[in-house]
């Protein structure tokens, strides 16, 4: 009887203590993240899945030029915010969507980002690039994305056939 008694005791004081950890624990660099899902993803690559199973748990992965706040319940125009880039401006036309790129930013590697990435990720989702996506699941969306180009290592700049309003949208969707 004892030893149950103890077992229980040891096994109660072991569950205590996970539930009383807290997330500040986990944020350190490398390790495995675990969350609790619903599925297991096809792939970790968001060009290739369109699936709320892959792109729920990899939106907290990578990141975009501009997301929508995350404190925010609905997703609306003004509460698109900067992520990668350092801000946004449209031409007069409306068919030019510049972004400054926030500086200082790495790779896991180490890297720096730039925009020499940028335009190597759009080159990729419009079909120009060497590599080819095996399935691109939104490749209708930037059917009028013309092009991205860079000045220097930290503005991009993308080039519409004709003004779309929507595409800062498009980009804060993930």
């Amino acid at each position: 009887m004892k030893r149950t008694l103890r077992k229980l005791a040891t096994a109660s004081s072991l569950l205590l203590a996970l539930c009383a950890t807290t997330t500040a624990l986990a944020q350190k660099s490398g390790g495995v993240l675990k969350i609790s899902f619903f599925d297991s993803p096809a792939s970790m690559s968001l060009h290739e899945e369109a699936t709320g199973a892959a792109l729920r748990p990899a939106m907290g992965i990578f990141n975009n030029l501009v997301m929508y706040r995350q404190d925010q319940a609905q997703n609306r125009p003004d509460t698109i915010v900067a992520d990668l880039a350092a801000g946004w401006s449209w031409n007069e036309e409306g068919t030019a969507l510049t972004f400054p790129l926030r500086q200082g930013v790495k790779w896991h590697d180490g890297k720096p980002f730039t925009a020499k990435d940028v335009k190597c990720t759009w080159d990729l989702l419009l079909g120009t690039a060497s590599d080819k996506l095996r399935v691109n699941p939104r490749k209708s969306w930037y059917r009028n994305l013309e092009q991205v180009t860079t000045k220097g290592d930290y503005e991009v700049t993308f080039h519409l056939k004709r003004p779309q309003p929507a595409m800062l949208a498009l980009l804060a969707s993930g």
